[in-house]
């Protein structure tokens, strides 16, 4: 596996990608962020963070740089089992990949994997999360911008990936957990 393709350990400046979208570089943007990375609290119990912290190698967020070749990113994936990476370009993030991208971009373009770089197919326009949001905040997002992944910045530096996967599994916990404290009020018994 080339050298440029690597997880790290979390360190990143807050990129240009995300600086346009947060409304940092540009002004007229500022509302669409708020809708978007602020979006109302709500009923979750859970924050972004604590849903990190169930995740195995939650402090791993895996990325590629931007020239590196789709076919390597694709692969890292694979051999990772996971479904986007964040794209870097030096230290800074320069948008994300993802396994949509790829048959969309690449395989219904009848494009070579190992020909194409990262950069070619990448969205630009990154959309995150903070540690401090609910993952309900995530759900909407996610249903709102029909996508499956989102990185989470905390201080200007990545600090992890969240799925739709990690969501689903989130509410079937909570939901869980519900069931089981109505099943002892009911049974009269205590926890």
């Amino acid at each position: 596996m080339p050298d440029m393709l690597r997880a790290t350990g979390i360190p990143g400046v807050l990129p240009a990608a995300l600086r346009a979208y947060t409304g940092m570089a540009c002004p007229s943007r500022q509302r669409a962020a708020s809708v978007c990375c602020t979006a109302k609290r709500s009923r979750s119990m859970t924050s972004v963070a604590q849903l990190l912290k169930t995740k195995p190698n939650h402090t791993t967020v895996f990325t590629v740089e931007a020239d590196d070749s789709v076919y390597d990113a694709i692969k890292l994936m694979a051999e990772k089992g996971i479904g986007a990476l964040v794209v870097t370009e030096g230290d800074s993030i320069a948008g994300i990949v993802t396994e949509r991208d790829y048959a969309r971009k690449v395989v219904l373009m009848d494009r070579s994997s190992k020909a194409t770089p990262v950069r070619d197919i990448m969205s630009k326009a990154v959309r995150f999360v903070r540690p401090d949001q609910s993952t309900d905040d995530c759900m909407a997002l996610m249903t709102e911008r029909r996508m499956r992944h989102l990185p989470v910045i905390e201080n200007d530096r990545l600090v992890g990936m969240v799925s739709i996967g990690d969501l689903v599994k989130n509410i079937i916990a909570e939901q869980q957990f519900t069931i089981q404290q109505l099943e002892f009020y009911i049974h009269g018994e205590r926890p």
